[in-house]
């Protein structure tokens, strides 16, 4: 049997319609799509989530809300990922009640966590030992030595830095290929200097933002947040923006390279991206040429239609 090669996609909550119509899609019309491809886990998180990381979020949801929307893509076989990466959590933070609540709601055995923080993940894994745990992308693990030790830890998958994409002298050394997962849509500087303080700075902001919330009125607007300084033009780039950058993994690359290599875990990001932008990285990377037009088409006309799952 084939090995399958499972996208890693944004995000359960933000990208909900779309991705429910993707799944869909992909049971419909399987012909339309790459041999063996699958949609692995969708990652993200829930509002206010303190432990959230990689990007800023904001908002509130209901437990009703969180528990239909883990129903909906587990009920399909799709584990939830929940990113909690923010660097910054230590031991104060670890008794947070909502945080605690999306993984008791999500705690089935099939359902993810992407962690950073050390001090985060000893807890997951004591309290509540039947999440998989994924190493992410935010540790920056750059040097080799580092990465071939993580690779050999209790994960289920880690999330190699952007970095090593298309760099071969690495990639053919790795014992574990199936156990990496690669960011093959990175919109970030490919030679950013400022990709961790980035990541502090988003997970402070998230840390401000949760301990507003707790104590906010309604209509009450949040204070200025480091966030809303960090100035970085890459955010809201669009696919086509980066398909030229040393770091973009191209889909020929991806399915007569990488495939082949033993690489079958691939992370697509556009957590904070609108829905067409997301979707157009979807096309790109899984439907088969002379059928992007109509499977782009289709899904268009699926996400402008007011379709209530729950």
């Amino acid at each position: 049997m084939a090995q399958q090669i499972r996208f890693h996609i944004p995000d359960f909550l933000k990208h909900f319609s779309l991705n429910m119509h993707l799944l869909q899609m992909m049971q419909r019309k399987p012909e339309a799509f790459y041999d063996n491809v699958t949609i692995g886990s969708v990652y993200g998180v829930f509002p206010t989530a303190l432990w959230n990381g990689g990007r800023f979020l904001q908002g509130t949801c209901d437990e009703r809300v969180m528990q239909e929307v883990l129903k909906a893509f587990n009920q399909q076989g799709v584990p939830c990922r929940y990113t909690f990466t923010n660097p910054l959590i230590d031991e104060r933070h670890l008794q947070n009640r909502f945080c605690n609540e999306m993984l008791r709601l999500g705690n089935n055995g099939l359902n993810e966590v992407i962690v950073a923080s050390p001090v985060l993940e000893q807890y997951i894994r004591d309290r509540y030992p039947s999440y998989p745990i994924i190493s992410s992308t935010c540790k920056e693990l750059t040097d080799p030595q580092a990465l071939a030790e993580e690779l050999e830890k209790d994960y289920k998958l880690v999330v190699l830095d952007y970095r090593h994409n298309n760099h071969w002298d690495l990639l053919s050394t790795i014992t574990h290929p199936e156990k990496c997962e690669l960011l093959i849509n990175a919109c970030c500087d490919p030679n950013c200097k400022r990709r961790g303080a980035h990541y502090r700075t988003i997970g402070k902001s998230q840390l401000q933002y949760a301990k507003w919330a707790k104590t906010a009125k309604p209509g009450m607007k949040p204070p200025t947040l480091d966030v809303e300084k960090f100035q970085c033009p890459y955010m809201t780039l669009s696919l086509y923006d980066t398909v030229d950058f040393p770091t973009h993994i191209t889909p020929q690359a991806l399915y007569e390279r990488y495939v082949p290599a033993g690489f079958v875990n691939f992370k697509i990001e556009g957590r904070s991206l609108p829905d067409i932008n997301v979707l157009e990285t979807y096309i790109y990377y899984m439907v088969k040429p002379e059928w992007k037009d109509r499977i782009r088409l289709e899904l268009l006309l699926r996400l402008t239609k007011k379709y209530k799952y729950f």
